[in-house]
C-alpha cells in the first residue's frame, strides 16, 4: 500500500514537472503582453498599450498577413495531393511504389537548411522569381508528406467492404469515393491539414531562402526584430493567436462530445 501511495506521488510530481516545463513559458507570454515596461525582464505594471500598438503596426500585421495567406494556401493543396495520393497509394499496387513510399520521408528527415538551399538553388536555375509563389510552392513540396502519413495511418482502419458494398448497390468509383471512402477518412484529413497549417505558419528556415526581398513573413519579421529586442508587441501578437488556437481546439472538442452524444 505505501508502494503503491509513493509510486502515485512519484508519479504525480514527474507530471507535473513535465507540464510546468511545457506551459510555464507560454504562461509568461502571456502575462508579459500585458506588461508595462518595453522589456520582458522586469514587470512594471498591467497594461493594454502592447494590443494597441500591435494595431497600429502596419509591418507586423502584412507579415501576418502573408503568413496566413501561404498556410491556407499550401495547406489547401498539400491536402488535396496528399490525400489522393495516401487513398491511391493504399488502394493499388504498382511498379516503385515501395521506393516512392520511402521518398515520401525525404522531406521530413533531411535538414530544413538542406531543403531550403536546395529549393532555392531549383527556383534560381529555373527563372522562378522569388516571393508569395515561391513560398506557397516550398511548403506545398514539405506539407504533402506530413498529409500522406497521417491519411494512411487513417486508411489503414479502413474497411474496404464498405466501399464493395457501395458499389454492388450500384454506386460508381466517384460516389462510391465521396459518401463513403471520404467521410471514413476525413479525421485524418483534417489532422494532416491541420498539422500543414501549423508547420507552413511557423516556418523559418525554409522561407528564409525562398522569400525573397521585400517580402516577409511573420516567423521571418520576428527573427529580424530579435537583433533589435523583441517588444511586447510580439508577445500580444502571440497571445491572441494562442486565444484564436485554443477556441477552435475547445470548439471542436464541444463538437465531438455533442456529437458521441447524439450517438
Amino acid at each position: 500500500m505505501k508502494k503503491r501511495k509513493f509510486s502515485k506521488g512519484v508519479l504525480g510530481t514527474y507530471s507535473f514537472l513535465i507540464y510546468f516545463i511545457l506551459y510555464a513559458p507560454i504562461i509568461i507570454l502571456v502575462a508579459y503582453s500585458f506588461n508595462n515596461s518595453k522589456l520582458n525582464a522586469v514587470w512594471t505594471g498591467f497594461t493594454l498599450k502592447w494590443y494597441s500598438v500591435l494595431a497600429s503596426d502596419g509591418d507586423v500585421l502584412q507579415a501576418l498577413r502573408n503568413s496566413i495567406i501561404i498556410a491556407f494556401s499550401s495547406t489547401l493543396i498539400a491536402t488535396i495531393i496528399g490525400t489522393l495520393a495516401a487513398v491511391g497509394m493504399y488502394k493499388y499496387k504498382f511498379k516503385g511504389k515501395t521506393a516512392l513510399d520511402g521518398l515520401l520521408y525525404v522531406p521530413i528527415i533531411i535538414p530544413e537548411i538542406v531543403m531550403g538551399i536546395s529549393l532555392l538553388v531549383f527556383f534560381t536555375q529555373a527563372k522562378v522569381t522569388l516571393g508569395l509563389f515561391t513560398l506557397i510552392l516550398a511548403h506545398v513540396t514539405f506539407s504533402i508528406s506530413y498529409v500522406v502519413i497521417v491519411v494512411r495511418a487513417r486508411m489503414k482502419s479502413f474497411d474496404k467492404s464498405l466501399e464493395e458494398a457501395a458499389m454492388d448497390l450500384g454506386a460508381n468509383g466517384l460516389q462510391t469515393f465521396s459518401k463513403v471512402t471520404l467521410p471514413i477518412i476525413l479525421p485524418g484529413i483534417i489532422a494532416g491539414a491541420l498539422m500543414a497549417f501549423t508547420l507552413s505558419l511557423d516556418d523559418v528556415i525554409i522561407s528564409f531562402f525562398v522569400s525573397g526581398a521585400g517580402f516577409e513573413t511573420l516567423p521571418l519579421r520576428i527573427y529580424s526584430m530579435v537583433r533589435t529586442g523583441v517588444t511586447p508587441e510580439i508577445n500580444a501578437l502571440s497571445t491572441i493567436m494562442l486565444a484564436v488556437t485554443l477556441s477552435i481546439a475547445i470548439i471542436s472538442e464541444l463538437m465531438q462530445i455533442k456529437k458521441s452524444k447524439k450517438i
